[in-house]
């Protein structure tokens, strides 16, 4: 089970759930209006948790399933179970179809058609747009993947409120151009590895300066579009400053990156990217989610 369990990249499937949270909040906030008594539906909550948690899961799979070939000629990935031959091919396929049709089930017969259909999108663009093309043949496929990777806090404001409106396209925005110099930091750190797998990240394409002045344009969208919430009166002045500081603070480290030249030293400033660019995801939709409630 251990090695099956792997597969999920747990990690990842455990960190967008903050987000699915978040989003399920403050479309329950939504649904009620600003001065309505928020009442939790805890079913509910449990149900978009357990099933975009399974569809998740199962994208992961398919994903591991697919990239056998490239993850065997990464230092990070040739550990894996399928790589190991801890589990076959044909097993964690079809443990990938479990868990997508019974994710897919739940959430289709316990939420709401909205829900299911910003699940089901994400899930395509993730197991086929991303991994099975974008991926390996353009450096567009890290845009394609922020696409799949965006769409669980809608999937729970789509639960909640029964709706996809501003306040969900908000959400995605907010993901899509979070995860742009999230993903380019990981890119520059493990560069050698994409570039020994002929991967086409922007790193290995276009070069590291290049790719860090990406990453400072998609801070500054992320800055603009996290002050959307705001704007458009889903949420308050605390929520406002909680994201601007966020947004800065990120911002200047990503400036400080254009004073470093020298390889070592830029994974080591890609490193520190990564885990602010986590802290900021975490600390913004706790704050989403708290400001909902409260």
């Amino acid at each position: 089970m251990k090695y099956y369990y792997e597969l999920t990249k747990s990690g990842l499937v455990f960190g967008n759930l903050i987000t699915v949270i978040a989003g399920f909040l403050l479309g329950a906030r939504v649904l009620r209006g600003a001065d309505g008594l928020l009442v939790v539906n805890v079913w509910l909550l449990l149900s978009v948790v357990v099933g975009i948690a399974l569809v998740m899961a199962s994208g992961c799979v398919f994903n591991n399933y697919i990239d056998r070939d490239i993850d065997m000629k990464m230092d990070r990935t040739k550990h894996r179970a399928l790589i190991k031959g801890a589990v076959s091919g044909r097993s964690a396929f079809i443990f990938a179809c479990a868990l997508g049709l019974i994710g897919f089930l739940m959430l289709l017969l316990c939420t709401n058609i909205f829900a299911t259909l910003a699940a089901l999108t994400g899930f395509i663009f993730y197991v086929f747009a991303y991994s099975l093309w974008g991926k390996r043949r353009t450096v567009y496929g890290t845009f394609i993947g922020a696409i799949a990777g965006a769409t669980p806090p809608v999937v729970g404001y789509a639960a909640a409120s029964g709706r996809i409106d501003v306040a969900a396209l908000i959400l995605f925005v907010i993901m899509v151009v979070w995860q742009m110099p999230h993903f380019f930091a990981i890119a520059i750190r493990r560069h050698d590895d994409y570039a020994a797998a002929k991967i086409p990240v922007m790193p290995v394409q276009y070069g590291i300066r290049r790719t860090k002045f990406s990453m400072l344009i998609y801070i500054i969208e992320f800055v603009l579009a996290v002050t959307l919430l705001y704007v458009f009166g889903y949420t308050g002045v605390t929520y406002l400053v909680v994201a601007l500081v966020l947004g800065v603070a990120w911002l200047l480290l990503s400036l400080r990156g254009f004073w470093i030249s020298d390889g070592a030293a830029s994974q080591r400033w890609a490193k520190r990217m990564f885990f602010l660019s986590l802290a900021v995801m975490v600390v913004l939709f706790a704050t989403i989610a708290i400001a909902a409630v409260v």
